[in-house]
């Protein structure tokens, strides 16, 4: 009966985020939200401000669904009605977890980095957005990266494992170094230090350093990883001696979140030397490699073509 009760709102819900619902349908859930949140007692002490978590769950939808909408005049009712609800049905509720204050690390277009309640120090590239709470509550830490690609320092805790989300993939570990990278096609996880254990769809895989996950075509492969690829390059400068233009490539692509477009594949094999410092654009970087090797690069956005 429970079950059936939270698939049912689930659905509607659902529904109604996605222009699929009914007239009816939207009256219905209209009415349950204003009835339940009518009926409602909300304890401050146990659940936090009721106002807050309303807002933290309004954020958590616009989040997900990746743009700005107009949602119903109810939707703080809902927010406020569906934890109750859970809670009265016995739904994995824990007190402290709803106190939980969600907040965003957003960046334009050069790295920035935070340090979080628990010690962990997360390095965000350009263009890149970062969920996390206020403050680590319960028996996990759990934090979210939406967009781009961050280079993770996790502070040691064995009793509370440090888990991130990154699309599909999850990654969990106890305290260690690594780099995350998210586009639309793939996600990548490649250790530096200690060890993680990374999950997507059914799949698992442990990591060392040296080592990566690639999670595309929803398939989660583990492979080796170029140790050039294997620093911080948030937090220090970068020199690369006869590294491949393909490598040195790579690297920008984590560091400064944007794509890279050849049109000639052949100069990806060019040796080149270059001097990358940690606070420096990526313009600033492009007009060195051009120095070098006459190629020409046009920024779209984050796109950055190659002539």
């Amino acid at each position: 009966m429970i079950k059936r009760i939270k698939h049912s709102l689930e659905n509607l819900i659902d529904g109604s985020f996605q222009n699929k619902a009914s007239k009816a349908e939207e009256n219905l859930l209209n009415d349950f939200a204003f009835t339940e949140y009518q009926k409602s007692k909300w304890n401050d002490a146990l659940m936090g401000n009721s106002d807050e978590a309303s807002q933290n769950i309004y954020e958590g939808i616009q989040l997900r669904i990746g743009e700005k909408k107009t949602f119903n005049p109810y939707l703080k009712y809902m927010a406020a009605a569906s934890i109750l609800l859970l809670v009265g049905l016995g739904f994995f509720y824990k007190p402290n977890i709803a106190a939980e204050k969600q907040l965003t690390f957003k960046t334009s277009d050069v790295p920035k980095s935070i340090k979080l309640s628990d010690g962990s120090k997360i390095y965000l590239a350009a263009n890149s957005l970062f969920q996390y709470p206020a403050q680590f509550n319960g028996d996990e830490r759990k934090v979210s990266l939406l967009k781009g690609n961050a280079f993770f320092e996790v502070a040691k805790d064995k009793e509370h494992p440090f888990i991130i989300q990154s699309g599909n993939i999850k990654t969990k570990v106890l305290g260690t170094s690594f780099h995350i990278q998210l586009s639309k096609s793939k996600c990548e996880v490649m250790v530096v230090t200690g060890k993680v254990n990374v999950s997507a769809k059914g799949q698992s895989v442990d990591l060392v350093p040296n080592e990566e996950a690639l999670f595309t075509g929803e398939k989660l492969m583990k492979l080796p990883i170029d140790k050039s690829l294997s620093i911080n390059w948030y937090t220090t400068d970068i020199t690369l001696n006869q590294a491949t233009l393909k490598q040195v490539i790579t690297i920008l692509q984590y560091k400064y979140g944007v794509a890279f477009e050849c049109k000639n594949e052949a100069v990806l094999t060019m040796p080149v030397t270059v001097f990358i410092e940690k606070n420096a654009s990526l313009d600033s970087v492009l007009k060195q490699i051009n120095y070098i090797t006459n190629l020409k690069f046009n920024i779209y956005d984050e796109i950055v073509k190659v002539n």
